[in-house]
């Protein structure tokens, strides 16, 4: 198993609130990796301390190691914008900018210093092939973002996110406010994804998490339960506190 990310002993308060306590694990490479728990146990605050998102909170306060490809993303002197880049963020409503679906995938690009038209065009063609939408926009690629359906905003945030061509992709229940066909549409996408890009998803959906995830980290109050390959999670859990969430006896 080659691990993307490893995590060390991470602890994370807001002010006196102690949100996160000592979580240790490995997220291997070109694999899925959901997390579940019931609301307010910490998974969001998880995802965002990944690319150093959790900056940006009020009174956030990290303490221990987040290895990426071996080297910690707190050190001081880390890009943060070259870690954004290489860990690119989906989050739970979609969040175009007001700005038209062609200039949505660009934005990423042209700040990394990409103006070339002919690779910008193909960079925008090939995102949106990968999430499924080209067939869908390529005559209003110039219409703005906001014209799009629901679903389909939230695809082009994950083009959006791919155009950068990240290493990692970190999705805070990105299916939340979609209906059944568009999860479908985005749950295969996930699974294609996985052979370019690891892949970390938060959801509050047990099934989404059992039929996506190739491994399936539980949190509960701010500690990490259980975490194991999903089959073993959702078949054969170790700890009764897993069981016990996994089938429907709290959350």
């Amino acid at each position: 198993m080659n691990v993307k990310i490893e995590v060390k002993n991470l602890n994370v308060w807001y002010g006196d609130n102690y949100v996160l306590k000592n979580i240790t694990m490995k997220i291997p490479e070109k694999e899925v990796v959901a997390i579940i728990g019931p609301s307010g146990c910490g998974k969001s605050t998880f995802l965002m301390t990944l690319n150093r998102l959790i900056d940006l909170a009020n009174g956030a306060r990290v303490k221990g190691k987040v290895l990426l490809d071996g080297e910690d993303i707190y050190n001081p002197g880390i890009d943060l914008c070259e870690l954004r880049k290489r860990v690119g963020m989906v989050f739970q409503k979609p969040n175009p900018l007001p700005k038209s679906i062609y200039e949505n995938i660009v934005y990423g690009p042209k700040i990394h210093g990409i103006k070339d038209r002919k690779r910008l065009n193909r960079i925008v063609e090939d995102c949106l092939r990968i999430v499924g939408l080209w067939d869908e926009v390529r005559n209003r690629l110039k219409a703005s973002a906001f014209e799009l359906s629901v679903g389909q905003q939230q695809r082009l945030c994950i083009a959006r996110a791919l155009a950068v061509k990240p290493e990692v992709l970190l999705m805070d229940e990105p299916c939340s406010a979609l209906d059944p066909p568009t999860t479908r549409k985005i749950e295969e996408l996930i699974h294609k994804l996985k052979k370019s890009y690891t892949v970390v998803v938060v959801t509050h959906n047990m099934q989404q998490a059992a039929r996506i995830s190739d491994n399936t980290a539980f949190l509960y109050l701010g500690n990490l339960i259980e975490y194991a390959p999903a089959d073993e999670i959702f078949t054969k859990p170790e700890n009764k506190l897993t069981k016990d969430y996994i089938k429907g006896r709290f959350g």
